[in-house]
């Protein structure tokens, strides 16, 4: 091969690699170029639909595009709506929060019932002039009948819907300082089963006491403070050795054991310690530690207190984010009283609590289904 024609081969050899690094340089170029914002929308969609609300609408403030994608697969739990039980007649109120309206219904199907508890949008009351315990969801109108059961000062709860498989009654009665009888039903049954049970603690109950079901427990808040178990799948029940929430001296005011609220959050056993002169304390039961440990943010929780069943929620409107509502509503029933643990005050403000006023049978927090406001 001549030399001239070496050359040439040279000279193309080096144009063409001149030219991959020519393509490959404006391909890295426009790869930098690129931003989040030119994501597929596939790829975008999943990745926003994953966020909790409060990273969701800080994702939504990037670009138009992304702020598009973040409202359309953003998800908004609904609130409980506080359900009013009146003196007379048959017509109920339902307040929203959220929407600050209220709605009524008539229901018959309650006429000479007392309230007792909320979980899953179903009620549990009782009739103490026949002793009849039932259910009955008010969004659907279905009624469950219970086996007759007198119940004078215990509390009692349930542990989720009765038409779900699993629905355990539990209820509590004081027999003296070293022993409770524990009443269980279900959905179904003939009858209510009682055991006595010993109590390795003091533990005063009364109708006063908090019940919340939680990992498959039953926790019942004490008069004094004291948290009891009881087990419905083995029947155990014990009282737990963690002393009780330590309060300043003026929350043991007159009426101080009627301000007291629980609840559970992703397997958390929360505690509410209200006074009608100072802010709320709340509390969450350390359960490796077995103390019970003041919280100062509910990190985006809402929680929900009304006295014999409460609530808590995420994934809320902004300025209900991080707060407690209380089953009171002021101004002509447009708000709700809420304390914000952001701004460490009650809103509206300067709000006194004397809850031995307010029947506990007068209000409850419950879930309605999703989207049936929109319905009505």
């Amino acid at each position: 091969m001549s030399g001239k024609r070496k050359r040439k081969l040279k000279l193309l050899s080096d144009a063409i690699t001149d030219n991959r690094r020519t393509v490959a340089e404006v391909k890295s170029e426009n790869l930098e170029m690129q931003s989040w914002a030119d994501l597929p929308a596939e790829l975008l969609e999943s990745i926003l639909s994953r966020l909790i609300l409060a990273d969701n609408i800080r994702a939504s403030a990037v670009c138009r595009r992304w702020h598009s994608v973040a409202s359309d697969v953003r998800v908004v739990n609904q609130s409980p709506w506080l359900m009013y039980f009146p003196k007379f007649g048959d017509c109920y109120e339902f307040y929203d929060p959220v929407q600050r309206k209220t709605h009524t219904f008539e229901l018959p199907e309650l006429n000479g019932s007392r309230v007792c508890y909320t979980k899953d949008g179903w009620l549990l009351l009782y009739r103490p002039r026949t002793h009849r315990v039932f259910f009955f969801n008010p969004f659907t109108r279905e009624l469950i009948k219970l086996p007759r059961f007198e119940m004078i000062y215990q509390i009692v709860a349930f542990s989720c819907a009765p038409t779900s498989p699993g629905c355990v009654l539990f209820t509590v009665k004081h027999v003296s300082p070293t022993v409770v009888a524990i009443s269980t039903c279900y959905p179904g049954a003939t009858e209510w089963t009682t055991v006595n049970y010993q109590n390795r603690l003091p533990f005063v109950s009364s109708i006063w006491n908090k019940l919340v079901f939680c990992n498959g427990l039953f926790y019942c808040l004490s008069l004094t403070g004291w948290l009891g178990v009881f087990d419905p799948v083995e029947c155990t029940w014990s009282v737990l050795a963690v002393p009780p929430p330590k309060c300043p001296e003026n929350f043991f005011a007159k009426n101080w054991w009627k301000g007291k609220f629980m609840t559970e959050h992703e397997g958390d056993i929360l505690v509410i310690y209200t006074c009608c002169s100072e802010n709320p304390i709340i509390f969450k039961l350390d359960q490796t530690l077995m103390k019970w440990e003041e919280m100062t943010t509910l990190d985006g929780v809402t929680l929900f207190a009304s006295f014999l069943s409460s609530h808590s929620r995420t994934d809320l409107i902004g300025i209900m984010r991080n707060s407690v509502y209380f089953s009171k509503v002021r101004f002509y029933g447009k708000r709700c009283i809420s304390f914000s643990l952001d701004d460490y005050r009650y809103y509206p403000r300067k709000q006194c609590h004397d809850w031995g006023e307010q029947d506990p049978f007068e209000n409850i927090w419950i879930e309605p289904p999703k989207d049936f406001s929109a319905c009505m």
